[in-house]
């Protein structure tokens, strides 16, 4: 009677150890959450910013995230964990450093995707899962590449051709700045007037050159920038 107790045990314990449905479904799984991981931060955020440093940051975090949220999914807390792990990020927001909105923005949808990809099981269809996914590649590659490309940046710097801010030379005021910086300026505003030291606050809005890396007013307080 022992023996067979012993036997039994043995199998539960190798049933729990090795379950092969649900190996391969946490590598299915991660797979997708690794390859739309890939994409988005690799072959649009990183091509489009040219910043490696935050590269690494968000491929970890969302597999952490992932396996935290998939390997705890069997637990009645989903969305309640779900939302709490939003809420861990908004507040610590990586506190020795200040992240700029964009990254912000693409930190929270490396975790969107890895709760997706790792909650989503029993109501949700592989079909909707992968639709879910491809939405999420699309509209950033599209955000990024299409629309960002139209976008205008924006640059604050103190001028010193106060004899330029006269609205009937503004147009030899845009022309000594492109000569100056070489950046295409669309559009311009005048702000802080210091007349004893003889310069202005102008903020100039251009179109950005890729092969340019010229920070904007959001980069700069990103400091670790590569």
């Amino acid at each position: 009677m022992e023996l067979l107790t012993n036997l039994i045990n043995t199998s539960e314990i190798s049933t729990t150890i090795m379950n092969a449905n649900n190996i391969l479904e946490l590598v299915l799984r991660f797979g997708l959450n690794l390859l739309v991981t890939v994409f988005v931060i690799n072959y649009v955020y990183f091509k489009a910013t040219g910043k490696k440093t935050y590269v690494f940051t968000y491929i970890m975090i969302s597999t952490t995230v992932f396996f935290l949220c998939f390997l705890l999914g069997s637990i009645d807390l989903q969305l309640g964990f779900a939302l709490g792990l939003f809420a861990i990020f908004g507040i610590i927001r990586y506190r020795t450093d200040t992240i700029p909105i964009r990254e912000m923005t693409y930190l929270f949808l490396v975790i969107t995707i890895s709760v997706i990809n790792a909650l989503a099981r029993n109501d949700v269809s592989l079909g909707e899962v992968l639709l879910t996914n491809s939405a999420f590649m699309i509209t950033t590659w599209i955000m990024e590449r299409v629309w960002m490309k139209r976008h205008l940046a924006r640059r604050t710097i103190i001028y010193d051709r106060m004899d330029l801010i006269h609205p009937d030379k503004h147009r030899l005021l845009v022309e000594d700045v492109k000569a100056r910086t070489g950046m295409e300026v669309n559009r311009f505003k005048i702000g802080q007037i210091d007349l004893a030291k003889n310069n202005i606050r102008l903020t100039i809005f251009y179109k950005e050159n890729p092969d340019i890396k010229i920070l904007t007013d959001a980069e700069l307080s990103d400091k670790g920038i590569e």
